[in-house]
């Protein structure tokens, strides 16, 4: 793979990766615009925006911009995260100009009107009422609350009901104009066309420049917590903070959580609560990666009276990672099932096309899954064993039970 990277004029990085013969094209903005970036008052805003952004231009208005791929059969869609924002279209390469033209409007040049938007927050409300009727979903925004509280990353993405209904017109272009800027963002294109096609569609984008100037706040770790909301299950997460995205020690971690609580069905997680005793559904380890820190969680639901039986087992699988480290050939298999799941979601082109854009926007570098491969072969039992000591100890890790 041969990607082609470049910086036009106005500050908007594009990166290409040519794919011969594949007949779908995925394109779209990348934009460091998430949670994090709100300022008090705003929170669910960056959401907001997102979902607003589609609702008319200075060129079209919501019902052209829905019907602009729809009706050639492409996809265009969004979505936010605690640290970016993507808009992105899937056409076939036919289309590919009438995709970038789309999305570079709606991006760079959407007007938010007031009426659009006043209807938008009965969507946006639906959306978190059903959120905040799925505990299994609304645990691991309570649970990185406890790590970061009074602190941008531990908000809720959606924001509340009460705080969405203020939100003006005014709002919603003050956070496009100081965020959705050409050198704030990256274009990504992947599939079987010339870049310099879709080159002159993006090079002519306005520079806002309306800086927000915001300075981050250290992390906090919380402590153990328990919320009293009636549910059938306990859904219970443990965990802690780990390292940014450029700490060396996060192909380790990648390594362990999946040898822990990955989608594999002999993840040793589930062997233990699932398999051999019956005590969970679903049990599942996961690592988040922001541009300073990260989080490592465990989570299961159960029944009310099995949470202490659950948490020992879990509390014994952890130290077993500490205490022993793991033979060569346990070592071995469990990098080669790593690798193997990797390559199958790489398989995922539209997964890939968003993986490309997103470390290319903060990590300055193209996604190679051979370099990831060759990270992982370098991981040694000894580097499992230290890391898990560090992480798991048991007054690092934080509890949260619903």
């Amino acid at each position: 793979m041969k990607y082609n990277c470049k910086t036009l004029p106005n500050g908007l990085r594009i990166i290409h990766l040519p794919a011969t013969g594949q007949q779908v094209v995925y394109c779209g903005y990348a934009i460091a615009a998430g949670t994090r970036h709100e300022l008090p008052g705003e929170e669910g805003l960056a959401h907001f925006v997102e979902h607003t952004t589609f609702k008319g231009t200075e060129k079209r208005s919501s019902l052209q911009i829905l019907n602009e791929l729809e009706r050639v059969g492409g996809e265009l869609n969004a979505f936010t995260t605690k640290e970016h924002t993507i808009y992105y279209a899937a056409v076939l390469r036919d289309h590919v100009k009438r995709a970038v033209s789309l999305l570079t409007d709606i991006v760079f040049y959407s007007t938010y009107p007031q009426a659009e938007l006043d209807k938008e927050k009965e969507v946006i409300g639906d959306e978190i009422e059903s959120y905040n009727d799925s505990p299994a979903e609304l645990i691991y925004d309570e649970f990185e609350n406890l790590l970061f509280p009074n602190h941008p990353l531990g908000h809720n993405i959606l924001g509340t009901r009460e705080q969405l209904s203020t939100f003006t017109s005014a709002d919603a272009l003050r956070f496009a104009r100081r965020h959705y800027r050409p050198d704030n963002a990256v274009f990504f294109v992947y599939g079987d066309v010339d870049l310099k096609s879709v080159e002159c569609k993006v090079e002519s984008v306005e520079f806002f420049a309306e800086h927000s100037g915001i300075a981050e706040r250290e992390p906090y770790l919380g402590s153990h917590s328990q919320l009293g909301k009636s549910h059938h299950q306990a859904h219970v997460m443990l965990g802690t903070t780990t390292f940014a995205a450029d700490d060396e020690r996060r192909i380790p971690l990648f390594l362990m959580n999946n040898i822990l609580g990955g989608p594999g069905m002999n993840a040793r997680l589930n062997l233990a609560l699932r398999e051999r005793r019956g005590l969970v559904y679903t049990v599942e380890s996961n690592m988040t990666t922001y541009s300073d820190t990260g989080t490592w969680t465990v989570y299961f639901g159960c029944d009310h009276k099995d949470v202490k039986r659950c948490m020992r087992l879990v509390r014994h699988e952890l130290d077993r990672m500490a205490d022993k480290p793991l033979s060569e050939r346990q070592l071995m298999a469990a990098k080669r099932q790593l690798k193997g799941q990797m390559a199958i979601a790489a398989d995922n082109h539209e997964q890939f096309a968003l993986d490309m854009a997103r470390v290319y926007l903060h990590e300055h570098k193209e996604h190679h899954i051979t370099r990831l491969f060759q990270q992982i072969d370098a991981v040694t039992a000894e580097q499992l064993q230290q890391l898990a000591q560090t992480l798991f100890a048991p007054e690092r890790l934080k509890t949260l039970i619903l």
